[in-house]
C-alpha cells in the first residue's frame, strides 16, 4: 500500500468516525452488534478453527513435498485427478469460509495451480456433507439435492474458469518453476501421512457440530467427539516429537505465524464490519434492517437472485447455521430461487474472506473469482426457482 493510499484511508476512518450519528439506536446496536459477532466469533472459531488450520497450513508450506503439490495439484496435473483431489479434500474438511483460508494458502503459495486451488477454496465450506444433510431435512430434499448438485459443480467449473482465464500466467509459472532437491527425507512417506492426518481429524472431530437426530452415526460421533479429538491430538504430538527434529518443528512453528499473522488481523477486522452493517445471522440489528433484505429476495426475479447472491457473499455464515437462518427468510417471503443463492455463495464467501483471499492472490482475481460464485449462484438460482 502506497503512502497515498494510506492517507486516503485514515481519511475516510476519520470522517466515518467524525460524522457518526452514535446518538441514533440502530447505529448504537449496530456498534454493540459488531462487538458481539466479534466476541462470538473469537470464542467459537478461532482457537478450535482456525489455531489448527494455521498449523496445518504451516505444515503443508514447510513439509508437504513440492513434487506432490504440482504431480496432483500443479497447472500441469492431470485436470480429473486434480480437480477430484481438491473437491474431495473439501469434502472431507468441512470447514466455514474463514478456517479454509489457511489452508488455500498453504497449498497455494506451495505450488498448486490456480484452478485446483480455487477448487478447493469454493469446496471446503461449501460442500459440506453434515450441512447438506440438514439443508434436505429441514429446507425439503428438493432444495438439499439442487444443493448439493450446485456445490459440486461450482467447485468444478469455477477452478476450470480461473484456470482458463489466468492460463498465460500459470504456464509461465509451470515452466519457471524448479524442483527443490528432496532427495535427503527424514522421514517416510506413510510417516507424513500419518501426522497429515492426525492434525486433520483434530480439526474435524473438534468440531463436529450437533446433529439433529439424537441417534445414528452422526450423534455417536458427536457424543465421542472429544475423545475422538483428544485421541488425535495426542497422535499429533507424538508424531511432531518423534519423527521429526527441533529445527523442523522450529520451522513450522514460524511458518504457521506467518499465515496467523497475515490473516488473523484481516478476518478480525472483516468481521467486525459485517457484524456492524448486517449484525449476527438471525438478529435484527446492523446498520441494514432485515425487512430490507426480506423484501428485495421475495420471487424470482434477476434482482432478487443477484440480491441474495450478493448478501450471501458478504455476509459470515459459521458453519451449518445458514440453515436454519434460510428457514427463517423463507417462512418470511424469500423465493426458493434466492434460497439455493443464497445457499451456494453465502457459506463459501464471506466479507472476512475476501479480505485474506485479496491479500494470497492479489485484487484481481479476488474479483474473478467473487464475480464467478455471484454470478453463477444468480444464474442457478434463477433456474432453479422457476422449475419449483
Amino acid at each position: 500500500m502506497s503512502e497515498r493510499q494510506k492517507l486516503f484511508l485514515i481519511i475516510i476512518v476519520f470522517l466515518a468516525a467524525y460524522f457518526m450519528p452514535t446518538e441514533h439506536p440502530r447505529v448504537q446496536s449496530a456498534i454493540l452488534e459488531a462487538f458481539a459477532m466479534l466476541h462470538e466469533y473469537a470464542r467459537e472459531h478461532v482457537l478450535l478453527c482456525l489455531v489448527p488450520a494455521f498449523f496445518i497450513a504451516g505444515a503443508v508450506s514447510v513439509f508437504v513435498r513440492q513434487d506432490a503439490v504440482m504431480r496432483y495439484l500443479g497447472a500441469g496435473a492431470n485436470k480429473l485427478l486434480a480437480y477430484s483431489v481438491a473437491s474431495v479434500s473439501g469434502t472431507i474438511l468441512a470447514v466455514c469460509s474463514c478456517t479454509v483460508l489457511p489452508l488455500f494458502a498453504g497449498i497455494y503459495t506451495r505450488g498448486a495451480g490456480i484452478g485446483p486451488a480455487t477448487a478447493f477454496l469454493y469446496s471446503g465450506p461449501a460442500i459440506n456433507i453434515l450441512a447438506i444433510v440438514m439443508t434436505a431435512r429441514i429446507l425439503g430434499l428438493e432444495l438439499g439435492v439442487a444443493r448439493t448438485i450446485g456445490a459440486i459443480a461450482f467447485s468444478v467449473i469455477i477452478g476450470l474458469a480461473m484456470a482458463f482465464i489466468y492460463r498465460e500466467e500459470e504456464k509461465a509459472k509451470e515452466e519457471n518453476f524448479v524442483m527443490p532437491d528432496e532427495t535427503n527425507l527424514s522421514r517416510k512417506l506413510w510417516q507424513e501421512i500419518v501426522y497429515f492426518a492426525t492434525m486433520v481429524a483434530f480439526l474435524v472431530f473438534a468440531n463436529w457440530g450437533r446433529p439433529l437426530e439424537t441417534t445414528g452415526f452422526w450423534a455417536t460421533v458427536y457424543a465421542y467427539k472429544w475423545w475422538l479429538a483428544g485421541v488425535s491430538l495426542a497422535g499429533v504430538l507424538f508424531t511432531v516429537s518423534s519423527w521429526f527434529k527441533a529445527e523442523e518443528r522450529h520451522e513450522w512453528y514460524g511458518s504457521a505465524w506467518f499465515f496467523a499473522k497475515q490473516i488473523l488481523p484481516l478476518l478480525l477486522g472483516g468481521v467486525l464490519f459485517a457484524g456492524l452493517l448486517l449484525g449476527r445471522p438471525g438478529t435484527d440489528a446492523g446498520l441494514i434492517p432485515d425487512e430490507y433484505v426480506k423484501t428485495l429476495v421475495g420471487g424470482n426475479s434477476l434482482g432478487a437472485n443477484l440480491f441474495a447472491s450478493i448478501m450471501g457473499a458478504l455476509m459470515y455464515f459459521a458453519t451449518l447455521t445458514e440453515v436454519p437462518i434460510i428457514q427463517g427468510l423463507l417462512g418470511s417471503g424469500m423465493g426458493k430461487g434466492p434460497a439455493l443463492a443464497l445457499l451456494l455463495a453465502g457459506p463459501a464467501l464471506s466479507l472476512p474472506s475476501m479480505l485474506v483471499i485479496r491479500q494470497i492472490m492479489g485484487t484481481q482475481k479476488t474479483l474473478v473469482y467473487v464475480s464467478l460464485v455471484v454470478v453463477m449462484s444468480t444464474i442457478t438460482g434463477m433456474i432453479y426457482g422457476a422449475l419449483f
